[in-house]
């Protein structure tokens, strides 16, 4: 249930993402759910290496939300910053 947990909590991690972080999105409403997925494994396994879960554990869902709001910004930047070249 781990991988599968973690998928379904950055699934949601990304809806409230996209929530707390209003605005138009390269690449809309998908790219921002599949964001939040992968903000919840970078958080999953931050948090295992400063040790805040143990192997194994997810990550919480205010920490994949988070992860999922920190992914988000940077890609934003990124590709705001490809489409003003």
């Amino acid at each position: 249930m781990g991988i599968i947990g973690t998928i379904i909590i950055g699934l949601l991690a990304g809806i409230v993402a996209k929530f707390l972080m209003p605005g138009r999105d390269p690449g809309g409403f998908i790219i921002t759910i599949l964001l939040g997925i992968a903000g919840a494994f970078v958080a999953t396994y931050l948090g295992q290496a400063v040790g805040w879960y143990r192997a194994g554990e997810g990550a919480g869902f205010i920490g994949a939300v988070v992860g999922a709001i920190i992914i988000l910004a940077v890609y934003r930047m990124i590709a705001g910053r490809s489409r003003a070249v």
